[in-house]
């Protein structure tokens, strides 16, 4: 009985790792995306992971921003099992796969495979993008809930701490935007305003609907690709339901995405 129990427990905390790796361009979880097709603990308490994303042709560097995610998230595990991660029906799958098998990291597998692009500067222009998705939904959660313009500008971190959604898209995206924020400025003391823009400047009130504007057309950048993403891997595979609430690609060739502000309490 002990034995079920810690191996319940393992594999709760093995879902809840993977399930803090996103999809880098989409800032969804890949466990939500159904990228991790199989996460299995064998009986000498190893891991096994099969890993599938939506088209043959994905791009390389999201694959390794994923992939080196989940090694991560596998490294952090606190039993410190061995593991195997399988990328499958990739064009790059075999070399991906052979170079794990030998130990290589995924810098090194992936050093010819990059498209000759800088990592670093593409990984940053997600968080960015992450960032910016996160903190419009928040902005938008709070004016539905009553909140001036001036207020939601000049609120500070303990204010925002205590603020409380009904749940809904602002109040998901709460703890990852004040995450997100303290990421980007580590150092940010609690009395400066929480929402700022991503270079770091003060938003005035009267400047708030036209940057709600710029960070929407991040948002439904995102979402298009996310449904994208998702209707590729439904025809290709068969296997991935559509989340009640998520847009589909005719949400978006219609113009019928509305914008999903948290319900007001």
């Amino acid at each position: 009985m002990a034995t079920a129990s810690v191996s319940g427990n393992r594999e709760k905390e093995l879902w809840r790792r993977l399930g803090e790796v996103n999809d880098p361009e989409l800032d969804e979880p890949i466990t939500e995306m159904g990228f991790v097709e199989r996460a299995k603990m064998t009986s000498d308490g190893n891991v096994e992971i099969d890993f599938r994303l939506p088209t043959y042709w994905c791009s390389p560097n999201f694959a390794f921003l994923m992939l080196d995610g989940v090694r991560k998230a596998l490294d952090q595990l606190s039993w410190a099992p061995a593991y195997r991660v399988k990328l499958h029906d990739h064009m790059f799958a075999e070399e991906v796969n052979r170079g794990m098998e030998a130990g290589k990291t995924f810098g090194d597998i992936f050093a010819e495979l990059a498209e000759d692009q800088d990592l670093g500067a593409l990984r940053e222009t997600f968080r960015m993008k992450a960032f910016k998705r996160r903190q419009e939904a928040v902005l938008r959660g709070l004016r539905e809930h009553g909140l001036t313009d001036r207020e939601i500008v000049g609120m500070e971190l303990p204010a925002y701490d205590v603020a409380r959604f009904e749940p809904g898209e602002a109040a998901k995206q709460k703890p990852r935007y004040r995450a997100a924020l303290l990421e980007r400025f580590p150092d940010r003391r609690a009395d400066y305003p929480v929402f700022v823009t991503w270079e770091g400047q003060r938003i005035p009130a009267g400047a708030l609907g036209a940057h709600l504007a710029e960070l929407r057309a991040v948002r439904v950048n995102m979402e298009f690709n996310g449904a994208l993403c998702r209707g590729l891997k439904q025809t290709r595979y068969k296997e991935l339901d559509v989340v009640d609430g998520e847009p589909t690609l005719v949400d978006f060739i219609l113009d019928r995405v509305p914008a999903r502000a948290a319900p007001t309490a």
